[in-house]
């Protein structure tokens, strides 16, 4: 059915949403400053990140309140030339073995797919949202071309989501609940490995995909979090305590899992201030009043994004949380024209049902 609140809850809505984002990111920051007068770490990183995803937030929120459609457009174009100009993302030494930059390039087109979907649900027009999307196949084959095999994958699975959450406007609800489901199941991943809970015999499969010097740097992270699990060892100290880590030429300093770098260098808080994160984002995708499809597609998006991060070093790249933060803004945000009960009823099916 669809929703009877006016303008009043409306805003309400959005208030709630974005208080709840100050609260969490401030939260972030501020953990990340005691964590590291504890134990004399470096929160500079962490400070970024939520400076990074504060500010491609609020971007989000003014660019597509102006142009709904371009400002996605421009979003997803930008993420694909940033990947195809500079690969590594980030300057500093090339890290050729054993992990290198993949998690950021397959994150980057990830988010950038998210964004052609999402304004293909956005467009008015069948002609224009079968150009996005064959845009956001595009992607999903240069992908391929620059021999990002994580970035393939993750981009298909981005698109076939965009296109099945066309089937789901009446129910945004179980959508979002199976987005936080699947970002659970892979972020457990990388602990169950580290915690030699899986049988051996899927143990010595995963080892041969993800690399036993991953692997090993997840013990590390596992093991140093259970020696301080209250405060960790501090943000930023985890490349100088690791054993693995240290042996390694041109090691990046990070356990290539966001969840167990943040339990290692900020402890269980830091863990949950990252969950925080990501549960805000949906919980702010589910609240807004943009058409089903497309906030489902940005929480797609977004999950396969928390998936990249829970076995790789997605996060590191400073590209990578403004983009997260610029589409969960876009998607969010309310088009200056109103986007009415009838916009969502031309891409619904005959019979179907609107998204609350």
């Amino acid at each position: 059915m669809t929703s009877a609140s006016g303008p009043g809850e409306d805003g309400d809505r959005r208030n709630v949403s974005d208080a709840a984002g100050v609260v969490v990111l401030g939260a972030c920051a501020v953990w990340a400053l005691v964590t590291a007068a504890v134990h004399d770490g470096r929160p500079e990183g962490v400070l970024l990140a939520v400076l990074a995803v504060a500010a491609g937030y609020a971007a989000g929120r003014i660019s597509g309140a102006l142009l709904p459609v371009a400002a996605l457009c421009a979003a997803a174009s930008t993420g694909v030339g940033l990947v195809v100009a500079t690969p590594r993302l980030s300057p500093g030494p090339e890290i050729v073995a054993p992990l290198g930059h993949a998690g950021g390039t397959a994150a980057v087109l990830t988010l950038s797919t998210g964004a052609a979907c999402c304004a293909a649900w956005a467009a008015r027009t069948p002609a224009r949202r079968l150009a996005l999307r064959g845009a956001a196949a595009g992607i999903v084959v240069t992908a391929g071309i620059l021999g990002s095999v994580g970035g393939c994958f993750a981009s298909a699975a981005v698109l076939l989501a965009s296109l099945a959450a066309g089937r789901m406007r009446g129910h945004r609800g179980a959508g979002f609940a199976g987005l936080a489901l699947t970002a659970a199941l892979t972020t457990a991943l990388p602990w169950a490995v580290a915690g030699k809970a899986l049988p051996e015999g899927l143990t010595v499969s995963l080892e041969g995909q993800l690399t036993r010097h991953r692997i090993d740097l997840w013990h590390d992270a596992l093991h140093l979090a259970h020696h301080d699990a209250a405060l960790g060892v501090g943000p930023g100290r985890f490349g100088e305590v690791s054993a693995t880590a240290t042996r390694t030429l041109l090691s990046d300093g990070k356990p290539h899992s966001a969840s167990l770098q943040q339990a290692a260098e900020q402890g269980v808080v830091g863990v949950l201030l990252l969950a925080g994160v990501f549960c805000w984002m949906l919980y702010t995708l589910w609240r807004s009043r943009r058409p089903a499809p497309v906030v489902l597609t940005a929480g797609a998006a977004l999950t396969v994004l928390a998936a990249i991060a829970s076995v790789g070093n997605a996060l590191s790249f400073t590209t990578v949380s403004v983009g997260a933060g610029l589409l969960a803004g876009l998607a969010t945000a309310r088009p200056l024209t109103d986007e009415s009960p009838l916009r969502e009823a031309e891409v619904r099916p005959a019979g179907g049902r609107l998204a609350p």
